[in-house]
């Protein structure tokens, strides 16, 4: 602080004349996020609808990287840098959950005013979310299908189909900790398609449990469901957003709708973390 500012009590001007754009725009590239707005209607609505949809896709973009950050630390039996990324997933997915409010309310006539602007476009084709999905066990290589046309994005979700999910890495760190996991059912399978429950899994589960709540694995049990229970938050809300807007008409991009996210809502990820509980 200068010497002038100290003697009047006044605060210093702050930096305001750069050579080229100001280092906040170079580190954010807000000009660039401003501007990605294209409403293709006359209902003033549309804008939330779109800015609320690019926003989930910037939270899916930075739980994808926690997701991949933990999964990596589990390969390496870090567990305390894996539940760090889990713990901030949990925020971030609060967040993310929480971009339903917008959207929460639209009332048929409301969201029909703009729903023709779509054409077939729908949730289900977005990428980093089906991204988000396969590091949760919910493997499908016929996802990749609408990417073909996207030869970077298609690429990105091919290595992720045919990588172990975070769960896929949580299950072997048990085998290695010692439990029972079979090598061949588990470790050893076709990490290209979706998981299924294992008794093997639960029974681990459940040993951890029975142990010390303090232990690293039953931290990241609880890390895991966190996640587990917003996932289910954020399939829950999406239902109910879609059926106050369009009720049980057929979903956008031909999907079934409201069907189609009923059966997603009643099943859940991690799925021997919540089965487990039945038998501590």
């Amino acid at each position: 602080m200068s010497h002038e500012a100290l003697e009047s009590n006044e605060p210093e001007t702050p930096h305001l004349d750069f050579a080229g754009t100001t280092p906040y725009e170079d580190y954010v590239k807000a000009d660039v996020l401003t501007h990605l707005q294209h409403t293709l209607s006359d209902d003033p609505g549309e804008m939330v609808f779109l800015v609320t949809t690019q926003v989930m896709e910037l939270w899916f973009t930075v739980i994808v990287h926690e997701w991949e950050t933990a999964a990596a630390a589990l390969r390496g039996d870090d567990i305390p840098t894996a539940i760090a990324a889990l713990k901030r997933s949990v925020r971030e997915l609060e967040a993310l959950n929480a971009s339903w409010r917008p959207l929460g309310q639209l009332t048929p006539a409301q969201f029909n005013s703009y729903r023709s602007a779509l054409g077939e476009g729908s949730g289900f084709q977005s990428a980093m979310y089906r991204r988000m999905e396969f590091l949760l066990g919910e493997k499908s290589a016929s996802m990749l299908v609408p990417h073909r046309g996207a030869p970077r994005v298609h690429a990105e979700l091919e290595k992720a189909l045919h990588e172990p999910s975070l769960y896929d890495e949580v299950v072997r760190v048990l085998g290695r900790r010692g439990y029972p996991i079979p090598e061949a059912e588990l470790v050893e399978r076709d990490i290209s398609l979706p998981y299924t429950p294992s008794e093997a899994v639960e029974a681990a589960w459940t040993a951890v449990y029975s142990g010390a709540e303090d232990a690293d694995l039953a931290r990241l049990g609880e890390a895991l469901t966190d996640v587990a229970e917003l996932v289910w938050r954020w399939r829950n809300d999406h239902l109910v957003a879609t059926r106050r807007a369009m009720g049980a008409k057929a979903g956008t991009g031909g999907s079934a709708g409201v069907a189609w996210l009923e059966k997603r809502a009643r099943k859940n990820v991690f799925p021997e973390l919540w089965t487990a509980r039945s038998h501590v």
